[in-house]
């Protein structure tokens, strides 16, 4: 039975080399956003621009690895249902509410409830980088470089599986940003295999 993380919320656990996290999209057009930290060392953690670096492209799938800020390979994305995630953009956060779409009670965001969840691991809010967001669809005009949020590819039922190589500290959310899941919050699933 998969765990269920509600919307607009985040969760945060070990997962131990040789173990696979199983994300799904219960609904469909729910993003999830994905950290990782080394369980032995929180200094070492989940790499936007090493990885992106390392596979000369930004859209990520099946068989590519997840890098750390060490260069060091964290997660290895194993069976992709979707095949379209998104590695530029931050967490969203109280700031991005504000700022982006004007709100002047602005919810936490993918940031503050990856801040909470991971705190017990020794995580402080500035350790936290990109995620990795799993099902999220940023296309990028090759021409301008502009960036659009469009909804998720993913359908109900979807998922990705990706393999931990070292033990780790997971962070995950349900994300919070009307715009990216097409305008409905929705939980994400998630199973250690």
């Amino acid at each position: 039975m998969p765990n269920e993380i509600p919307p607009r919320s985040g969760v945060a656990f070990e997962l131990k080399a040789g173990q696979r996290l199983k994300v799904i999209d219960p609904r469909g057009e729910q993003v999830s956003d994905l950290l990782a930290f080394n369980r032995h060392d929180i200094a070492e953690v989940i790499s936007s621009g090493r990885t992106l670096d390392y596979a000369s492209r930004i859209y990520l799938t099946t068989g590519d690895a997840l890098y750390s800020n060490r260069s060091n390979v964290m997660l290895r994305i194993g069976e992709d249902r979707v095949g379209r995630h998104d590695f530029l953009l931050t967490p969203c956060s109280a700031d991005t509410f504000r700022i982006i779409y004007g709100d002047t009670d602005p919810h936490r965001g993918c940031f503050g409830n990856l801040a909470e969840a991971l705190a017990p691991y020794g995580v402080v809010p500035d350790q936290i980088p990109t995620a990795f967001n799993v099902f999220m669809n940023v296309p990028v005009d090759g021409a301008t470089g502009a960036l659009t949020v469009e909804p998720p590819l993913s359908k109900a039922g979807d998922f990705t599986v990706f393999e931990a190589k070292m033990d780790l500290i997971i962070g995950l959310t349900a994300c919070s940003a009307l715009q990216s899941n097409n305008h409905s919050f929705k939980p994400i699933h998630y199973e250690i295999l």
